[in-house]
């Protein structure tokens, strides 16, 4: 099971709107490392991806999910639509303040 970490990488910064410089800096990887790991050149060690999920606030499993292919989850590419539609929520909850829900009383 071959996982594209390097393309998870890329989508989850993208998301996030950061350089690789500025998430090396939240990482305990250089930007080289990051760039080699985003071309495909380096697998990460779960140390990094774990690193990656705590630097952006995100699950490690959605970074996992988004390196994922359609034959590693026995599913059709619906699986990474709802990855990044997944990301999206995530980044975009983000941006918003927190709201509490309210509910009615009787």
């Amino acid at each position: 099971m071959e996982q594209n970490y390097a393309r998870a990488f890329r989508i989850v910064r993208a998301a996030v709107g950061l350089r690789q410089a500025e998430l090396a800096e939240r990482m305990p990887i250089t930007a080289s490392q990051l760039s080699l790991i985003e071309a495909g050149k380096r697998q990460p060690s779960l140390r990094v991806v774990d690193a990656l999920a705590k630097a952006i606030g995100m699950p490690a499993a959605l970074i996992t999910l988004l390196a994922s292919t359609p034959e590693d989850v026995d599913l059709n590419k619906d699986v990474s639509d709802l990855a990044r539609a997944l990301l999206r929520v995530l980044v975009s909850a983000k941006e918003e303040p927190q709201r509490s829900l309210a509910f009615d009383k009787d």
